[in-house]
């Protein structure tokens, strides 16, 4: 399984438009790198990719990516679908851009299908897509031989909801196995909370691409007090525009080393 971290920065990306933090003034300046928003790229056998979130940044991010530019042939793309996680603005507006593309297939949770009824009237007009529900018992299966299973983290609502009813299944995370090689990528951009499930579910992965706000090197109690997960490879995303993770040179980026936690740059990619 290829893996490609196509932005890794929180809502707004980084540096914020609006912010004049030191971190975001620092970007400005050249002297941290900017990021773009969340959302992740993967592939069981190079041909046929599958995103993980859209992001309103997903077109600048695809052309930075050039395992996903399209090629000459019947099926010009490689990105053939899109895994949401939740039903967010950041996670959730680049699907207006992938609109005319024939044939994608969207995976969500039930409650986050039917958040995106508007959107998905608007981009049927362009093309057909279809659409699932996420959480079906046993998983599903995706073209390049991968196998997914979605497992709730989080009842929180996006706020531009009119009646935001209480639902478990508002946040996922993502299991993913490579049929071929047997590597498990868990992916869980938004958590609610350390828990144990997501523990075992972490545990059991080759590698987790992780909340930094799960993670919380950033911020008190540090991570002496707060054990890190257990399992193998961790990576954070969606890096808040104002926490010290962003500065290669802060203590919290010394910490989070020390706890094994890596932040890797947008555009990384690692194979599992």
């Amino acid at each position: 399984m290829r893996v490609v971290l196509l932005g890794t920065a929180a809502g707004g990306g980084f540096p914020r438009w609006d912010c004049g933090c030191a971190p975001c003034a620092a970007a400005r300046d050249g002297k941290l790198p900017s990021r773009t928003q969340e959302a992740a790229a993967v592939t069981g056998n190079q041909r046929d990719w599958w995103l993980l979130n859209a992001s309103p940044d997903i077109r600048a991010q695809l052309t930075a990516a050039s395992a996903l530019w399209p090629r000459p042939g019947p099926l010009p793309t490689p990105v053939r679908g899109v895994l949401l996680t939740d039903a967010e603005p950041e996670h959730v507006t680049g699907l207006t851009e992938l609109r005319g593309g024939p044939g994608l297939k969207v995976y969500a949770a039930p409650p986050v299908l039917a958040a995106l009824a508007p959107a998905r009237d608007m981009v049927e007009r362009y093309a057909p897509w279809e659409w699932y529900d996420s959480l079906p018992a046993g998983g599903f299966v995706l073209s390049g031989g991968l196998v997914v299973t979605a497992h709730p983290v989080g009842s929180s609502a996006p706020a531009y909801l009119p009646r935001r009813a209480a639902d478990a299944c508002w946040v996922t995370a993502y299991r993913i196995e490579d049929l071929a090689t047997g590597g498990v990528l868990v992916y869980a951009p938004r958590v609610a909370a350390r828990d144990a499930e997501l523990a075992e579910l972490v545990a059991g992965a080759d590698c987790a691409v992780l909340d930094g706000e799960l993670v919380a090197v950033n911020s008190a109690p540090p991570p002496a007090a707060s054990p890190p997960l257990p399992g193998p490879r961790r990576i954070c995303t969606r890096l808040d525009h104002a926490g010290d993770l962003l500065d290669p040179s802060s203590g919290a980026r010394a910490q989070a080393a020390e706890a094994g936690v890596e932040i890797l740059a947008d555009g990384a990619e690692f194979v599992l």
